[in-house]
Order: structure tokens, then C-alpha cells, then sequence
């Protein structure tokens, strides 16, 4: 896209959030609303488009900005960082056998500033229950689904969400669509089985899912799923910060622009830097293991690999209707897309999961499989002792 398109784009952007915030006046003339209208002010103005019509105490502020190429966003400081990383296992077992019913759930938006990596730098993530990614929410078909929305007293910002698995006006992004310390909800029923991304739709909504705002939904076919012994909750993701000097710690600012060009600074599973690392998904030889992989983006395709391993199933595209392709190497995930991956574990190991993308691995895109067990000598044996895997593939 040309950079005047872009721009273009954003500023469509703005001029949406400009109309909700006016919509709600009465609602955000406090503390915190006021600092939300700067910060869309200051948005506006890099624009060229002003602060947000009927809001004059900031002109000065916005003229200092007009003109910018670059637009960030700073950091909140914290007194202890957060951790927001959402460990593989958190996922809810399979459904047993029943008919449709009513199913909850509840998503509450929470900006919290939180660990990025081990290095001991910071960013302000914009997330769904404090985790990224957000609950792994698992229905059966035919379920009706009530979801409750609730944006944080504390927010700074506008947040709702939009679930792919939803047949209805933004996939909920309308009915929820909520101002700090509201609630708002919808129902939808759940008609086709798959793996689903859900995510925030708040302008610009690029900009909230590489924060952080992005989950699975997975719909189970009526006749459930086959047994498997480890089930694991995995996404992608891209943030955008600004560079540090070398050496510099301390709390990473988002790059606008970064983001507007598609130049991420770190690629993530489950929120951080090498995050899987820390909290690896954990197996024993022999067992066999399903992977609900997706990627919340915003922008670049993944090519999930696991290192070492073949997929015995792929559902295409998250499908659960579809055939599922077998013996699968790599597969290609879209932004806002996910698949469903098995495997059976012959050889005990380390296994790395990866975006085959390898650049994006040393950028933190790189998690483990830790296999535990018994040699397997028919399968693997090497010649010489194994050294220890290198996180950098």
C-alpha cells in the first residue's frame, strides 16, 4: 500500500473513534476520558485532522505534533511488571457428550504494562482478562453463546471484540463496543465447527491486536473430537516498539509507524519474548499431542513448524469439517486464521516451534516441545552425543 493510502486509512480511522467519542461526551469528561481525548487528539494531529471537535484546551499540544511522520505511543510505568503471558496448558477440556445449550463467556479488556522479555524490558500490552492471548473459549456446535463484555474501569481506551466464529454485525465489534467501566454483551449461535481467532475491533484496530487483544474460540463438531493425550493453546503475534539504545532496559514505547509499515520489532508466542521457552509445552513418549496454533497478526502469515516433528493431521484453515491433510511439514497460518495440529511423539527431545520464517525466531518467535522418555533407537539414533538444542534456529 502507497503511503498516502495508508495515511488515508488511518485517518478513516480516526475520523470513527472522533465520532464515538463525541457520541459519548457525557460519559468520559473525567480524568481519564480527557487523557483518552488527548491521546486521540494527538493521533488526529499527526494526521492533520485536529483534536476531536469541541475539545479546544489542547491546541497547543496537537500543533507541537502536526506534521509528525512518526506517531508513538508511551509507555505507562509500573511499579512491578506484569505477567501476561498465558502458559500452553490454560485451555478447558474437551466437551462431553450433550446437546446444545447456553454457554457464558466473559472477556474483560485490561491494559497492563508487563514483561516482554527476559532482559528485563517492559511494554504496556491492551489485553482480554490480562493474558495474551486472551481465554481460550471452547463450545460445541449448535450452542448459543452469551458473551459478556466488559471494558476496565482503568482503561484508557475504547475496546470491544469481534469473534470470526460469530454470523452477525461485526462479529459482536458493534454490541460491544465499550467505554472505560462499561459492559456490554451479546448473544450468537454457534453454527459451524472450527478453530476461530477473536479480536479487538477499536480503531485502529491494528493497533489493538498487535497490543495484545486477540484470542481462540474453538466451535467442536456435534460429535466432539478423537482422544488425545495433551491438548496446548498456542499464537502468534507482532509487536512494534521503538529502538533502545544498545545496553538501554527499562519500558519499550510503540512505533506507530513500525506498525503502520508492517516492520515488527518482536515476534511472539503467547505474548513475550521466547515465552514457550520459559513455559514449554511438556509431553512423554508415545502420546500423542493437538496443537490449536493461531495467529492474531495483525499483519504477516506464519509458517508453523515444529522442528524435528511431522504433523500427522492438519485441520486446513482451522476446518473441522474439511479433510484433514496428514503428514504435513509446515503450515501456513493467516492473520486472523488458525489451525489445528496432532502429532504422535516417537523420540524423546527438545523440539522447537517455530515461524519457518527463521529471522522472525530470532526476533523471540520461538517456543518448546519437551519431550520426555525412553530412546526410541528404530526412529532416531545419532552417531555421536546430542549437544543441547539452540534456541536460534
Amino acid at each position: 500500500m502507497e503511503s498516502n493510502e495508508r495515511w488515508a486509512a488511518l485517518k478513516s480511522y480516526f475520523n470513527e473513534t472522533n465520532r464515538i467519542f463525541k457520541e459519548n461526551l457525557n460519559r468520559i469528561v473525567t480524568p481519564k476520558g480527557i487523557k483518552a481525548l488527548a491521546a486521540v487528539g494527538v493521533l488526529g494531529a499527526a494526521l492533520g485532522q485536529g483534536l476531536p471537535s469541541g475539545f479546544a484546551g489542547e491546541e497547543q499540544h496537537a500543533a507541537d505534533h502536526k506534521g509528525s511522520a512518526t506517531l508513538t505511543v508511551a509507555t505507562p510505568q509500573a511499579a512491578k511488571p506484569a505477567d501476561i503471558v498465558l502458559p500452553p496448558t490454560a485451555l478447558p477440556g474437551p466437551i462431553a457428550k450433550r446437546g446444545p445449550k447456553t454457554v457464558e463467556v466473559n472477556l474483560q479488556a485490561v491494559e497492563v504494562t508487563a514483561k516482554i522479555d527476559n532482559a528485563g524490558n517492559t511494554f504496556n500490552y491492551w489485553t482480554f482478562n490480562g493474558t495474551v492471548p486472551g481465554p481460550f473459549e471452547r463450545v460445541r456446535e449448535g450452542d448459543t453463546v452469551h458473551v459478556t463484555f466488559t471494558n476496565a474501569k482503568d482503561s484508557m481506551l475504547m475496546h470491544n471484540v469481534d469473534f470470526h466464529a460469530v454470523t452477525g454485525p461485526g462479529g459482536g465489534a458493534v454490541a460491544t463496543s465499550t467505554m472505560p467501566g462499561e459492559t456490554k454483551g451479546f448473544s450468537f449461535k454457534a453454527l459451524n465447527p472450527g478453530v476461530y481467532v477473536y479480536h479487538c475491533a477499536t480503531p485502529p484496530v491494528a493497533q489493538h491486536i498487535s497490543r495484545g487483544m486477540y484470542g481462540l474460540i474453538l466451535v467442536e463438531p456435534k460429535e466432539g473430537l478423537p482422544k488425545v493425550d495433551h491438548e496446548f493453546y498456542v499464537m502468534q503475534g507482532e509487536i512494534h516498539t521503538q529502538q533502545q539504545q544498545a545496553g538501554a532496559k527499562g519500558p519499550l514505547n510503540e512505533d506507530f509507524q513500525r506498525l503502520m509499515d508492517e516492520m515488527p520489532t518482536h515476534y511472539v508466542f503467547n505474548g513475550a519474548s521466547g515465552a514457550l521457552i520459559d513455559k514449554p509445552l511438556k509431553a512423554k513418549v508415545g502420546e500423542t499431542v493437538r496443537i490449536y496454533f493461531g495467529v492474531g497478526g495483525p499483519n504477516k502469515i506464519s509458517s508453523f513448524h515444529v522442528i524435528g516433528e511431522i504433523f500427522d493431521k492438519v485441520a486446513p484453515e482451522g476446518s473441522l469439517k474439511a479433510v484433514p491433510l496428514t503428514n504435513v511439514q509446515t503450515t501456513l497460518v493467516a492473520p486472523g486464521g488458525a489451525t489445528m495440529v496432532e502429532l504422535k511423539l516417537e523420540a524423546p527431545g527438545k523440539y522447537m516451534l517455530v515461524d519457518h520464517a527463521l529471522t522472525r525466531a530470532m526476533k523471540g518467535g520461538v517456543g518448546v516441545l519437551d519431550v520426555e522418555g525412553p530412546e526410541n533407537p528404530e526412529v532416531f539414533k545419532a552417531d555421536q552425543p546430542l549437544a543441547p538444542p539452540s534456541m536460534k534456529h
